[in-house]
């Protein structure tokens, strides 16, 4: 039987050289450890643009609506006002025609001055809400 002396020769010496040393191993928890942070640090950095991105985006679609819806109002609310100014454009010529024609007998003057406070009353209420919205 032939035994190996290579093995038993060797000195413990040369054992322990062969281990990595402590200072070797905490080099690389300490690489670990910082590798970590810092990819903790980037991922982190990815995630808080693409929120802002998405909130950025999910804003301006709420804008636009918005904006939208306002000019839907106020187009509507121009249409009423137009529609009044012409009533009371058609209520001041018939006033102008009913004084022209009356007498004194007559009372459809005082019915064509309280239509016409009517709707300027109502012209008052639009311009105000459109105002608003302005």
């Amino acid at each position: 039987m032939s035994y190996n002396t290579e093995l038993a020769s060797e000195s413990p010496r040369s054992r322990k050289t062969r281990r990595p040393s402590a200072k070797l191993v905490v080099f690389v928890w300490i690489l670990l450890i910082g590798a970590g942070g810092v990819s903790a640090y980037l991922y982190s950095n990815h995630l808080k643009e693409s929120m802002m991105q998405q909130l950025n985006a999910n804003w301006q679609i709420k804008a636009d609506e918005l904006k939208a819806d306002y000019t839907a109002q106020l187009s509507a609310l121009n249409s009423e006002v137009s529609n009044l100014q012409n009533k009371v454009e058609t209520f001041n010529e018939l006033l102008e025609f009913t004084k022209d024609n009356t007498t004194n007998k007559s009372d459809n003057s005082n019915k064509l001055y309280t239509q016409l406070n009517e709707v300027k009353k109502q012209l008052a209420e639009l311009q105000k809400k459109m105002d608003l919205l302005k």
